[in-house]
């Protein structure tokens, strides 16, 4: 497996991974996101395949966010979700940002549980912040800067 930058030829894959795991879809999201800020899309794959993708960008002077995160599901479970949010993390260090946020359904247990492994720390939820009416938990991680 490796993690890549996105490249457009991806986008059906990406689209695939993205309706699989999320109930919200919007495509146009991710070719906008492409557009504006191409180095932040990264995709991990095996083959010829994509598996995986991570989305993130500076939301701020020192904080980066972390947009979106999927794993296929019969991926999921392999260190795959890892792999791709230490390379956005090692990203936004060397880009000088100092903490990552994001955030997460409440019910997805399987993803709370590695973010808090790889030292996320739940903040606060924020109420109704899906359009289903489900509350999101916004997670944050201080970064120490790369040498």
């Amino acid at each position: 497996m490796i993690v890549r930058n996105f490249m457009p030829q991806d986008f059906e894959q990406v689209l695939t991974i993205e309706m699989e795991a999320f109930t919200e879809h919007n495509p146009f999201v991710y070719m906008n996101f492409y557009e504006m800020n191409d180095e932040g899309f990264l995709v991990a794959t095996t083959g010829n395949k994509v598996i995986g993708f991570v989305m993130g960008y500076r939301s701020e002077t020192n904080e980066g966010r972390i947009f979106s995160l999927a794993v296929k599901k019969e991926w999921q479970n392999r260190g795959v979700g890892k792999k791709l949010l230490n390379s956005i993390l090692d990203l936004f260090k060397d880009e000088g940002i100092r903490s990552a946020t994001l955030e997460v359904r409440s019910s997805n247990d399987k993803a709370i549980q590695m973010y808090r492994k790889m030292d996320f720390i739940a903040c606060w939820i924020e109420h109704d912040y899906y359009s289903d009416g489900e509350s999101g938990i916004i997670m944050k991680k201080q970064l120490s800067p790369r040498s």
